[in-house]
């Protein structure tokens, strides 16, 4: 049973400084290996002043880029798959864009959805799907959870079970490595420092080195 895991880099808001909002996942068939090999490395690796907290970012100030490095790399060495999305923020289309101003709340649904889908086909039964818990600007958690739901049903197996959910990072190993992953590829997009560095650690691990560049 395939369980995808996914996490975001950026805002969709063109006030901020990023110009790509970028999607990272992972798709792991033992969520529970992944888990627990990576409380372990946290535990034994991170700064005495970060191993215990309850989640430590890629962005994290206290962390610096060769401990990044050894991280990602720990990563790579898991038995995951990673696919990735990105979209030039410049490029929203106009049927987004309502007087009221973004509809952040369906352009990420969207987005998750097309995210998920470079996984496709999958032959399983059962796709379970986490991504960090977050407000969705015009559309409700259920609804988010509706609309995916719907769309992946017509693209599985007959009588095929999906789960889609919100969690609270904090309280889930799995997303903080989609953290770990989209901040890497993020830092890669926006050409930031070891940006480079960072994406070829992770490029054995992904499925397909362009990704998905929406509306682009």
């Amino acid at each position: 049973m395939p369980h995808i895991f996914l996490d975001e880099s950026g805002n969709l808001n063109n006030g901020s400084d990023n110009k790509y909002f970028v999607i990272g996942s992972f798709a792991v068939d033992n969520p529970k290996h992944t888990k627990k090999a990576f409380i372990k490395w946290l535990r034994s690796k991170m700064p005495e002043k970060l191993k215990w907290q309850n989640e430590v970012k890629f962005c994290d100030n206290g962390l610096k880029p060769e401990l990044k490095m050894k991280t990602l790399e720990f990563i790579s060495r898991l038995d995951i798959k990673i696919n990735f999305l990105r979209l030039l923020k410049s490029s929203i289309p106009f049927s987004y864009w309502k007087k009221d101003g973004l509809q952040s709340g369906l352009l990420y649904t969207d987005l998750v959805g097309e995210a998920l889908e470079m996984y496709l086909p999958i032959t399983d039964s059962r796709l379970i799907a986490s991504c960090d818990k977050r407000s969705l600007r015009g559309i409700k958690n259920p609804r988010f959870k509706e609309i995916l739901t719907t769309r992946f049903l017509s693209k599985l197996p007959a009588n095929a079970f999906i789960k889609v959910e919100m969690i609270d990072s904090k309280v889930n190993e799995n997303i903080q490595i989609a953290d770990w992953i989209v901040g890497a590829l993020a830092c890669y997009f926006e050409q930031k420092e070891n940006g480079e560095k960072y994406f070829e650690i992770l490029k054995n691990t992904i499925l397909d080195l362009e990704g998905k560049t929406m509306f682009g």
